[in-house]
């Protein structure tokens, strides 16, 4: 068990109605073994609390209070829907303009959705495309470059037919910020909020997180034990998810949203603007799965239901270490913030729920032993699916159809990035995506392979081409989608020497047609009479692939060192040219 420090650090005492919540933490945190929470709670646009409890780092025994700075997550959506209302406020933004309006260089997967898209549906999650989360989850990619990746991510819906969630669109969201204001997005939210709302110690890196002397490490749970994460950088993507802020900070942004968008005085964003963020944009699917909760909607930015018949506002937040839940009950001037150090834990949501329960004076409903409940259950039936899948899916005595060698490689997706699979010193193989580091691929059947990734387990299949190499691989990345993530082999290059390359030169005749292979700038190139001239590339010893031409290979055959044929590798057959 993780042991929690006896007493949180206050800013401020407990009002009355809170009595009982530093108990009521601190065992729910041993509980749902959560290293630290901060919360934060105002009434009326006031705070009435702050304060941390437990550990910000575990192993340096170092406590959280009410400056400790978290990762917020998806929490971030809302600053950034903030931020386009603004210039909406300032005329220089309509939400029902598309969006290429704005930015003129976007182009999502076919026309009719890159020149209807509208900012409205940027920022209420009806797209029509699933989540794709692979497709920038350590990529390595510049927000530009994701960008222009969402050009090759497939939508399984028509634009506004459901609510899906999508990362890429909040991205896109603050991209547009960029166009129209001339500044990054980190630039201009730090100008036209953080900086008036007084948010002082908020940032939007976790590079710049980790400068931060009073900040919580992120921690995940395996098999019951508390074990510290890596941070991960999500810049690229950071207008869908990469602020880091404290109790303190966050108790400003709850009074900017129960007070007409006003912050000591001065008005941030308008009341109207403000509203249309709270106003539910799009039905999110689902059933009313308890009493308490009624269905739910998303605004721009914001999750709304009813809460025991109180209007919320609420927006969660997950990522790589910490989990936090952002609440407003706006009729009855009640915010809430609750931040926590440990990875998808659904502890955000008892404090915050016990915590409404106890301001709007109702009888405290015990949403912990529901959702410890409901976790358990979805661990046990996750585990118990994983084996009953292992047992009947898998086709036993199979062996993969090729060498461990001839897998290995490189493998592209104009929209998902780079796969590397790589043999390791005892033969077997590993795959690593983009940057996400590498993993064992392990033989499941056929030429299906399965790993353990930061996704759970997914499996890879390859396949060969019509010559029998190896020349793509798939797998189910965005399981919502008909078909697989394909990902093509690339060619590996050999590097030539000039003198090597001289060899191949000359003229080859094959039914009556004479090719030319000749040297030019140093690229070995094949001509054949009312064809383009095509680039050769060198992949094994005397072959070579036609570049960008998937399925086509020449093969040069020697006779005592000397070249004498090129036999063309197509589709349709084998044909042998003779060296004239």
């Amino acid at each position: 068990l993780l042991l929690i420090p006896a007493l949180g650090r206050a800013q401020s005492s407990l009002p009355k109605e809170l009595k009982g919540l530093d108990e009521f933490v601190e065992m729910r945190m041993k509980e749902w073994n959560v290293p630290g929470v901060a919360i934060a709670v105002v009434r009326d646009s006031q705070v009435v609390l702050t304060k941390g409890y437990g550990w910000a780092n575990v192993e340096g025994k170092q406590r959280v209070d009410a400056g400790t700075l978290f990762a917020i997550g998806s929490s971030s959506k809302a600053f950034t829907a903030t931020g386009v209302m603004q210039l909406v406020d300032e005329g220089k933004v309509d939400l029902d303009e598309p969006v290429i309006t704005y930015v003129p260089n976007l182009r999502l997967y076919n026309d009719e959705l890159t020149n209807n898209l509208t900012v409205r549906d940027l920022l209420c999650h009806r797209s029509g495309l699933p989540r794709h989360d692979v497709a920038w989850y350590g990529s390595g990619s510049t927000r530009e470059e994701l960008i222009a990746k969402m050009a090759y991510l497939e939508p399984n819906a028509q634009l506004r037919e459901t609510w899906q969630y999508q990362n890429f669109m909040f991205m896109a969201a603050g991209y547009l910020i960029e166009q129209v204001t001339g500044q990054s997005w980190e630039a201009y939210t730090q100008k036209h909020l953080f900086d008036p709302l007084q948010m002082s110690n908020s940032n939007f890196s976790v590079i710049d997180l980790q400068k931060t002397a009073n900040r919580a490490w992120p921690y995940q749970e395996e098999e019951g034990e508390v074990k510290v994460m890596e941070y991960r950088n999500i810049d690229a993507i950071g207008p869908a998810g990469s602020i880091n802020s404290n109790a303190t900070d966050m108790a400003n942004w709850l009074i900017l949203q129960l007070n007409e968008g006003r912050f000591q005085g001065k008005q941030v964003i308008s009341g109207t603007s403000l509203h249309e963020t709270h106003k539910p944009q799009m039905v999110m699917p689902g059933d009313m799965t308890t009493d308490e909760i009624f269905y739910s909607s998303y605004g721009l930015g914001w999750m709304i239901t009813s809460y025991r018949g109180h209007l919320r506002v609420e927006h969660g937040g997950n990522i790589d270490g910490f989990s936090a839940s952002v609440c407003v009950m706006p009729r009855d001037g009640i915010g809430i913030v609750v931040l926590t150090n440990m990875n998808g834990t659904a502890l955000t949501g008892v404090i915050r729920n016990y915590i409404v329960d106890k301001m709007l004076d109702l009888e405290v409903h015990d949403w912990n032993t529901e959702l410890l409940e409901q976790r358990n259950k979805a661990r046990e039936a996750s585990l118990l699916a994983t084996e009953e899948e292992e047992d009947l899916a898998r086709v036993n005595g199979t062996a993969p159809s090729h060498a461990p060698a001839d897998y290995v490689g490189l493998y592209r997706h104009p929209g998902y990035g780079q796969i590397e699979v790589r043999q390791k010193d005892d033969g077997s193989l590993e795959i690593g995506l983009n940057e996400l580091g590498f993993s064992d691929l392990v033989h499941y059947h056929y030429d299906v392979f399965k790993v353990e990734s930061a996704f759970g387990q997914l499996k890879f299949q390859f396949a060969y081409d019509l010559r029998g190499k190896i020349s793509q691989l798939s797998s189910r990345l965005e399981p919502s989608l008909d078909a697989p993530i394909v990902f093509e082999k690339l060619a590996p290059e050999l590097a030539l020497s000039i003198e090597a390359l001289k060899i191949y030169e000359g003229d080859y005749e094959v039914m009556g047609v004479t090719a030319e292979v000749r040297l030019h700038d140093d690229v070995l190139e094949l001509t054949v009479p009312g064809q383009p001239t095509y680039t050769l590339v060198a992949t094994k010893e005397h072959e070579f692939d036609l570049k960008d031409i998937e399925g086509y290979s020449v093969v040069f055959g020697l006779e005592d060192g000397a070249v004498t044929s090129m036999s063309f590798i197509q589709p349709n057959g084998t044909f042998k040219a003779t060296k004239k």
